[in-house]
């Protein structure tokens, strides 16, 4: 019933006036000839009202004499009628469509952003983070990737556990979620200081505890370096009289006293890394330039609406989003909105030479010996050497040393019994 109003709304349909004396023949012999009548309304014992399509008026006039009615037309509706109108005003229809057209376009543009669900972070880290990947005001909706941008905003803010971008008209929502940071009571009770990696004890300073280590020795990761067991020797009771002859006096007896170690066990660390880079090779960059096509699939045929068909540059690099309709009643609509942007590269062959290579491989190295420095270490020494593989290559290899004084103390809570305790 709605599919046959709105192909009569499509098509064009009028209302009309009935009269005569066989009202009931008329719409039967009308109906039993395949023309759809509806809202169906008695006006008077001789008058109804109908409406029908405009292709069915014709066919009426002949069922009308056979039945000896007449009609008259009270209303005209529908598209034909609407276009018909617009032609006689021609300004007023240029400007509707040019109304509706500028609607739709500013309707595929962004113009609000909102955040949502932050509580730590700013609403402007936030954007700025999300502008990274292209959301900003006035950017087309068709060219948003919301996976990357919540990719974006959990890379450059760590403290964002889940980013959510959702698209609703003109509005874009950024939902997150911040990670709770649990922050760890520090260890009250007794615990040794222990060795966080391997090194060369080199200065020892204890505040409390015993050192169990001294400068020169060589330590393992779990050595322990202050031991927070204090042994304490029992002083015997006076004993004024002599000890009978050949009796030795009794060996001295020692309690144990558990605290906190704590000091700086500062020792010599020897850090590796490794690094390479070829003599030659072909690097590929972004211009920045790109040129964008709009295309519309339909049961396997494509059509262009805007933009090249193939790309116009030598070197490229193609982005490809593909949107489907969305279903209606269940039925899925075969028609996808494609969007193929051609991003333009540049190829450039480089020479580095044995010592520009050796330079990028040292410093490739140089930086994973970096990542695994901590904050307070001293660099005392650096050296590198190139790797001889005794093959002739087109690669440079090279490894980087490093020895450095840092911290290696960590503390490790200890465990006593039942008696220690007591």
């Amino acid at each position: 019933m709605v599919l046959l109003r709105l192909f009569s709304f499509l098509l064009g349909h009028v209302s009309l006036v009935v009269r005569g004396e066989f009202l009931e023949k008329f719409v039967n012999l009308a109906a039993s000839r395949g023309i759809y009548l509806w809202d169906i309304t008695r006006i008077d014992k001789d008058k109804v009202r109908v409406k029908v399509r405009i292709a069915d008026v014709r066919p009426l006039r002949h069922i009308a004499r056979a039945t000896q009615s007449s009609f008259k037309v009270r209303e005209r509706r529908g598209m034909p009628f609407m276009i018909n109108r617009l032609k006689k005003r021609k300004l007023l229809a240029l400007g509707g469509i040019s109304f509706l057209v500028t609607l739709y376009i500013l309707s595929s543009f962004v113009w609000f952003i909102g955040v949502t669900g932050n509580d730590k972070l700013s609403d402007e880290e936030i954007k700025n983070a999300a502008a990274q990947a292209g959301l900003r005001r006035g950017v087309a909706k068709w060219n948003l990737e919301p996976k990357e941008i919540e990719k974006s905003i959990r890379e450059q803010l760590p403290s964002v556990a889940w980013a959510g971008v959702y698209i609703k008209g003109t509005h874009v929502v950024i939902e997150i979620a911040e990670r709770k940071l649990v922050q760890e009571e520090p260890h009250k009770g007794p615990a040794h200081l222990v060795a966080s990696k391997a090194g060369l004890i080199k200065e020892v300073l204890v505040l409390n505890g015993q050192a169990k280590v001294k400068e020169g020795d060589t330590v393992l990761p779990g050595s322990i370096l202050i031991s927070g067991e204090i042994l304490e020797e029992v002083k015997p009771e006076p004993f004024n009289q002599p000890l009978p002859a050949g009796q030795e006096p009794p060996e001295p007896q020692y309690i144990s006293r558990f605290v906190q170690a704590k000091g700086i066990v500062r020792a010599r660390v020897w850090y590796e890394g490794y690094g390479e880079c070829p003599l030659s090779e072909t690097v590929e960059k972004l211009t920045g330039n790109q040129k964008t096509s709009h295309r519309i699939k339909f049961k396997g045929k494509e059509i262009i609406i805007s933009g090249p068909k193939t790309s116009p540059y030598q070197h490229f690099e193609v982005k490809e989003t593909v949107k489907s309709l969305p279903k209606w009643r269940n039925y899925e609509i075969p028609v996808e909105v494609t969007t193929v942007h051609y991003l333009e590269k540049v190829v450039t062959r480089l020479q580095h030479g044995l010592t520009g290579a050796k330079q990028i491989a040292e410093e490739k190295a140089m930086a994973e010996v970096s990542a695994k420095l901590p904050k307070d270490a001293k660099i005392v020494e650096r050296r590198s050497e190139v790797v001889n593989t005794g093959q002739q290559e087109n690669l440079v290899r090279v490894k980087v040393f490093v020895e450095t004084i840092e911290d290696i103390g960590v503390i490790k809570p200890l465990k006593l019994t039942e008696e220690a305790k007591g």
